[in-house]
């Protein structure tokens, strides 16, 4: 990131959105009027270039039936592995590497499914106590497939503070009785990211896979899974990548594992050319397209052909430095405006540590998001006590950070969230 001299009013502020190469996309959003949307990192707003794709594919159903599937805009069939090839770039892969499909929790089931062999005493699998609960179920789920007690079976390796992770206890804990690594690229609360590089080559110096959950980091930082060695990853579309809510998911597999067989077998794991045999035998493609299980749901990719058409436009490194340039800016003014409000900001100082958001800790996390909301200010919430604020490179500006700050620093002097209870809503 270039180096910027922090100033705190609204001329600095418009300075650097003058400044912001990336500042033309903001107008491919749908921004809704008197508000600031700070929370991308949970949900990504629609573009005109993904309401657009979505409606070129409901124009294929409608004039073509059946026939979308080969014919159209953007034939059904080979959609998921298209997606997977405009993914390829955003985490470091070879486009036969990546495939659109499923759902964060499926895909993360077919890869434990596949890749997770117990045998001797390398029985059990390795995750983290801050992880996102999803990740842990599913990982519980298939422990208890293969006969085994997640209690005894599932190490989590332990934070040290509540808010970070230390490689070196990861490491620690790869111990013989390891058979596999599942962990968050960036951690869902702090936005720390952890080294996949290092991890992964600890990992595999011990004869253990790895594999990666980059829900919180694709679209937001670049990756380089092929290069680095990682196994799998897996993640969701619909954060920072916009690809709208329940947007299909993705996953990566490191191609020294093709032709390895999935766990969870299904017909849209064909080899294309194969599939409309209706063999009993199933034969896989030889691709990561091998891991795919159902039909894909072609109205949930059809909005990732828009978004990720941008992001290959603007680059994964400048909305990587825009991303850590706005964030930056976004904790210098929180230092600035409520050094004396009670704020903790709980993500890491160090830009190369620090994922796409922010974490503010403070006892009255809840109702301060509650007036956040009624001013105007869409944040998020995650318990017990963290307020999530996402600059999103391509449409937030720096005019909004600072406007969301003084709303902010308006709120707490004026102790505007006393009105609210202190708990979360249903969905949070």
């Amino acid at each position: 990131m270039k180096p910027y001299s922090f100033q705190p009013d609204a001329e600095f502020a418009a300075q650097l959105d003058r400044e912001d190469i990336l500042v033309r996309y903001r107008d491919e959003f749908y921004l809704k009027p008197d508000s600031i949307y700070l929370d991308g990192n949970s949900l990504g707003l629609l573009s005109k270039r993904a309401e657009q794709t979505l409606l070129e594919s409901l124009a294929d159903w409608r004039e073509l039936g059946i026939d979308g599937w080969m014919d159209g805009n953007h034939p059904w069939f080979y959609l998921s592995e298209k997606l997977g090839e405009l993914t390829a770039s955003l985490v470091g892969a070879a486009p036969e590497e990546v495939i659109v499909s499923g759902s964060t929790t499926v895909n993360l089931h077919q890869l434990v499914a596949t890749f997770y062999k117990p045998e001797g005493k390398r029985t059990k699998i390795l995750a983290d106590e801050l992880n996102f609960p999803s990740d842990i179920y599913a990982l519980q789920s298939q422990l208890r497939i293969h006969g085994y007690d997640p209690d005894t079976h599932l190490i989590r390796v332990k934070s040290r503070d509540s808010r970070f992770l230390d490689e070196d206890d990861i490491i620690e804990a790869m111990t013989e009785e390891i058979a596999l690594v599942v962990l968050p690229t960036v951690l869902y609360r702090s936005g720390q990211i952890l080294d996949m590089e290092r991890l992964t080559r600890a990992a595999h110096q011990r004869g253990i896979l790895i594999g990666f959950d980059g829900c919180h980091s694709i679209g937001a930082i670049p990756h380089s899974f092929s290069d680095w060695g990682v196994d799998f990853a897996y993640w969701c579309n619909y954060k920072h990548l916009n690809g709208g809510p329940g947007a299909v998911a993705g996953l990566y597999v490191n191609s020294k594992h093709f032709g390895t067989k999935p766990g969870l077998a299904g017909w849209f794991g064909s080899r294309k050319d194969k599939q409309f045999d209706m063999e009993h035998v199933l034969i896989s493609a030889e691709t990561a397209g091998a891991y795919q299980i159902g039909t894909p749901h072609v109205l949930s990719l059809a909005p990732l052909l828009g978004s990720l058409e941008m992001f290959a436009e603007a680059g994964i490194q400048n909305i990587r430095e825009k991303s850590l340039k706005i964030n930056r800016y976004l904790m210098d003014l929180i230092e600035h405006e409520l050094g004396d409000a009670g704020f903790k900001i709980g993500s890491p100082v160090e830009d190369f540590k620090r994922g796409g958001h922010v974490s503010l800790e403070h006892k009255e996390a809840a109702r301060i998001c509650k007036a956040l909301k009624e001013k105007g200010i869409i944040p998020d919430f995650r318990a017990p006590n963290i307020v999530r604020l996402a600059p999103v490179a391509l449409y937030t500006s720096y005019t909004d950070v600072w406007n969301a700050v003084q709303i902010l620093k308006e709120i707490m002097n004026n102790k505007l969230y006393e009105k609210f209870s202190n708990e979360r809503g249903v969905v949070a």
